[in-house]
């Protein structure tokens, strides 16, 4: 075994499973490695019979996922490079989506364009008083390129989906509630962690696989929604990402970075 350090972090504790990603120093960004890591952590750990839900969360208290790894991926350039990259990153919010218990993403901080698709993968999303959310991807002339759109637009409906994609704003929390991406905000004196816990009761409550048979059906719903809509989302992202609009940003946000290192991105 090597010393490093693993890009998520799994444990059970109270027949729930913590998924945590683990890169605080990057903000938590979603690059390939990790986006593995999440994928086996659900498809493989997720699926113990004596588990009631997963909690998503990440480590610190400043991002839960800020995008991305714009770094990592700014080396994919061609239309097959983007139709990789959105397949990938397809596959490990399929397997959050199909994992047989209810999934809370705990949003201990900013999730951002893919961090945002990311949450909304999840069943259910709490977050702490200080957290937003933000579908910033038309900010890098791009559309959303993880599969959320099918999720965000069963949220909100087409036409209020749309115009927040447009806006590319980050939200509050209380604003983020209002609209229904989340679930619930906690107070501003109370710990995530104690939202979350109460959260999950209801599901922590029942046997096992009554909480399965609940979840079998929502996921029915959900996979009718989402098959008409993954095609088209995948080839407005590959349009979009292989365009110089999007480079041009890409380059711009990447510009940006590299003298605030230590103050870190806002999108």
């Amino acid at each position: 075994m090597s010393g490093e350090v693993s890009s998520v972090l799994t444990s059970v504790r109270g027949g729930v499973l913590y998924v945590t990603i683990n890169r605080p120093d990057k903000r938590n960004a979603l690059n390939r490695a990790t986006l593995d890591a999440l994928r086996a952590a659900f498809a493989e750990t997720a699926h113990a019979a004596a588990l009631h839900a997963v909690v998503l969360s990440a480590a610190g208290d400043r991002s839960f996922a800020a995008g991305g790894d714009l770094r990592e991926f700014d080396a994919l350039r061609t239309q097959a490079d983007a139709a990789a990259l959105f397949d990938h990153a397809a596959a490990t919010l399929d397997a959050i989506r199909a994992t047989p218990v209810p999934v809370i993403a705990a949003l201990n901080g900013t999730a951002l364009g893919g961090g945002a698709e990311l949450a909304i993968a999840c069943d259910y999303r709490v977050a702490a008083a200080h957290a937003c959310i933000g579908f910033v991807q038309a900010t890098l002339a791009i559309t959303t390129g993880f599969s959320g759109a099918s999720d965000l637009f069963a949220l909100l409906g087409p036409a209020r989906a749309m115009r927040l994609l447009a806006e590319a704003r980050v939200l509050e929390a209380n604003e983020a509630l209002t609209l229904g991406l989340l679930d619930e905000v906690c107070a501003q004196d109370r710990p995530l962690d104690e939202c979350v816990a109460q959260f999950v009761k209801p599901f922590v409550g029942h046997p096992p696989h009554v909480i399965r048979a609940m979840k079998q059906i929502a996921a029915a719903h959900r996979s009718a929604l989402s098959q008409a809509t993954r095609a088209a989302e995948r080839a407005a992202f590959v349009a979009t990402w292989t365009a110089p609009a999007h480079w041009e940003q890409a380059q711009k946000f990447l510009d940006r970075q590299r003298p605030s290192t230590a103050s870190g991105s806002k999108s």
